[in-house]
């Protein structure tokens, strides 16, 4: 049995629009696994038939089709016979420049209009069977926040397809983990705002982070732009991402808001952390007092005796807001004396201080050794 093997999606996309191919997707029409399996290939695939190469290791995925059997993105069932061609499996795909293929000799498949779409700078779906997966509707926000910057609009029938599916109530059945996925890839963005933004612009936001469509207003609008302004800044220099989440729950008002949104999307614990401790003490720098408790309070509640990366995930944190807010020199002359008083601190020989002290009384000691230190520092 003869097969043939073909580039496809994004790989295609991406050489056409002259960037640098990261990842390529392979499809191949005409086989079936078991011979794959005899030409040395290792199925990895579950839900559908995706081997590794045996030579490169590159995924290749048989062609398939599906049908839409239950809600969400897992209701399908899925379709790889040796007969399904290659026009029915790009058919299935999000967006037309999603859509495309190349043969072994460089040629393009393109039964959609992905090419001129691409050259039009246009996200539009293959077919009406976009709706019926709403994790689509979030690959269409990332891909607008990744070309964002060339230029790239949104197909007015894909906005009414969009507003359909809000309206039938299928983008409630996203589940937590998959939209947290999807959000993480587009915030790995450079303009990875624009996720949200877009999301807000189509009236998704309100079903999928309704805890942020609330900032979208005029007496919020301050509060919405100045996270924008830093989450944009944190990407722009490489910071983690939960230093970028961290910023992007900074536009919350109470702790208990960023607890119960980590809950719902079920976030890292780093990135829950990191966005409690900047929600608690992000405002120390505003205006730092020269009362030594203050200083050790603060070192004390970001734990960074026993975790010193919190220390410095919460500096670069308060870093990246002076510096929107116009205050970055400022802020790292204190950062500078932050340090050296929390170095000085962990310097400290606790044996000499506790060796005739009950056990009762050691917190206290050494809190007041601790004191004294600061004390003498911050005068200087």
């Amino acid at each position: 049995m003869s097969y043939q093997t073909y580039k496809v999606g994004g790989a295609v996309r991406d050489e056409l629009l002259g960037k640098e191919v990261k990842d390529i997707d392979w499809v191949i029409v005409g086989a079936t696994p078991n011979l794959l399996l005899s030409e040395g290939y290792l199925q990895i695939g579950k839900d559908f038939p995706v081997f590794l190469h045996p030579k490169t290791k590159e995924e290749y995925a048989l062609a398939r089709t599906e049908r839409k059997h239950g809600h969400g993105y897992s209701g399908f069932e899925v379709f790889a016979t040796p007969d399904v061609t290659l026009e029915e499996d790009l058919l299935r795909r999000d967006l037309t420049i999603n859509a495309m293929a190349m043969d072994e000799q460089g040629q393009i498949i393109d039964p959609y209009g992905g090419r001129q779409d691409l050259d039009n700078r246009i996200l539009r779906h293959v077919s009406d069977a976009f709706e019926e997966d709403p994790l689509r509707v979030l690959r269409l926000a990332r891909f607008y926040a990744r070309f964002y910057k060339e230029g790239f609009t949104i197909a007015e029938e894909t906005k009414t397809l969009v507003h359909k599916m809000i309206e039938s109530g299928e983008l409630s059945h996203l589940v937590a983990e998959r939209i947290w996925l999807e959000t993480h890839k587009a915030l790995q963005e450079q303009h990875g705002i624009q996720y949200f933004i877009v999301l807000h612009e189509l009236g998704a936001l309100k079903v999928i982070f309704p805890a942020l469509e609330q900032f979208f207003t005029d007496s919020n609008r301050n509060q919405l732009d100045k996270m924008f302004d830093v989450v944009s800044l944190a990407i722009e220099q490489g910071a983690a991402m939960h230093i970028i989440v961290a910023l992007l729950l900074s536009v919350f008002e109470e702790p208990k808001d960023i607890q119960n949104f980590a809950m719902q999307y079920r976030l890292s614990i780093q990135e829950k952390v990191m966005a409690e401790k900047l929600k608690q003490w992000g405002h120390w720098f505003d205006d730092i007092s020269q009362d030594a408790e203050s200083w050790l309070d603060l070192l004390l509640g970001l734990d960074a005796f026993r975790k010193p990366e919190q220390l410095m995930d919460f500096l670069q944190c308060s870093e990246f807001l002076a510096e929107i807010s116009g205050r970055k020199k400022f802020f790292l002359n204190q950062k500078e004396c932050l340090v050296k008083v929390y170095q000085k601190l962990v310097m400290i020989d606790v044996k000499p201080l506790i060796k005739n002290v009950s056990p009762k009384e050691i917190p206290s000691v050494i809190k007041a050794k601790r004191l004294a230190v600061i004390e003498l520092l911050i005068k200087d």
